[in-house]
């Protein structure tokens, strides 16, 4: 029987599936510089403390939903524990990293390195999990980076002016990107389901976020000054209640749905339709915020669209046996 190595023993066949998990899921994620950015300006939140409460409040979002209807979900099995804690370790460095990015190299340089994890997902791809990678990917990966950095604006050369540290951090943002969507697929390979891979993952990435909270300091950019920081909303039960709504929101349902996509589609394949955020988080901030989109950024976001249209065609076509499958096992 032919297996697809990119497939394996999940149902990679219908990658329809895959693409409407991976769009709806996008849409959501889009969501969530708004409420970062809001949350920020009007409470000053440190961004470690942010990320704890928001990962802290996955689970208790989650958790709920799968007791009342599939509460076997809840015991994985102690085998996939230390992939599951090794799963959260990737995804509490990604936010970390990602939030000192931004603090280092400003969110325009920092969003182009972070989407640098498109090459390294789809490099590491096929050399772990034996994913296809051919030409007409990396014309599809070339497109997206760059509608990144046109719409982020980081084409132009005043904004990168950083230092090599800070362009190490954003690289090794992307890179832990690129391993969070790796391990997500192999959670799908290894028969987890995304739900409960989604409650596991963050509530091991609290307890990290939590620990570097504390002994952090000043040593971490971002984290909490004092162990007291961690309650800085006090009773401004607004905030609070927009940090949870950033948890429940965005994050449950865009990171849920994401890890769904990767239960039909190549890690290299999902990574590559999220560069697609930038793109609506840019429209929502000028629906909602009343930001400026720019030619610039209009043409970057075309050059995205355009590149996971593409994408879409070339994945569709061959799961239809129109185009030949390479690197594939029998």
């Amino acid at each position: 029987m032919y297996t697809s190595p990119q497939c394996g023993t999940t149902n990679c066949d219908q990658p329809t599936i895959g693409y409407a998990a991976a769009l709806t899921a996008v849409v959501f994620l889009s969501f969530t510089a708004i409420l970062i950015r809001h949350i920020y300006l009007l409470y000053e939140v440190q961004p470690l403390v942010l990320a704890f409460w928001r990962a802290f409040f996955v689970p208790c979002t989650v958790v709920p939903f799968i007791v009342v209807l599939r509460p076997t979900l809840l015991r994985p099995g102690s085998r996939n524990l230390p992939f599951l804690a090794a799963h959260g370790l990737i995804l509490a460095t990604f936010n970390a990293l990602w939030t000192i990015s931004v603090v280092l190299n400003g969110a325009a340089v920092a969003t182009v390195l972070v989407y640098s994890s498109a090459a390294f997902t789809a490099l590491l791809g096929h050399w772990l999990l034996h994913e296809r990678l051919d030409v007409g990917r990396f014309i599809v990966i070339g497109l997206c980076l760059t509608g990144c950095i046109l719409v982020s604006g980081a084409w132009s050369p005043v904004v990168w002016s950083v230092t090599p540290i800070a362009t190490l951090v954003g690289v090794l943002s992307g890179l832990s990107y690129a391993a969070y969507s790796l391990m997500g697929r192999t959670a799908s390979l290894r028969g987890l389901n995304p739900w409960s891979t989604l409650a596991y993952t963050f509530c091991f990435a609290a307890m990290i976020l939590l620990f570097a909270n504390l002994v952090g300091g000043d040593a971490v950019p971002g984290a909490a000054a004092h162990s007291t920081d961690l309650f800085a909303l006090g009773n401004a039960w607004h905030g609070w209640g927009f940090v949870f709504l950033l948890a429940a929101g965005p994050t449950v349902i865009g990171f849920g749905l994401y890890n769904v996509s990767l239960t039909h589609l190549a890690a290299s394949v999902a990574n590559l339709v999220v560069t697609l955020e930038p793109v609506l988080t840019g429209i929502l901030a000028f629906l909602l915020l009343d930001e400026v989109l720019t030619a610039t950024q209009l043409v970057g976001s075309t050059l995205i669209v355009v590149g996971v249209a593409i994408l879409r065609i070339q994945e569709g076509r061959r799961s239809h046996g129109h185009l030949p499958l390479s690197l594939t096992r029998t």
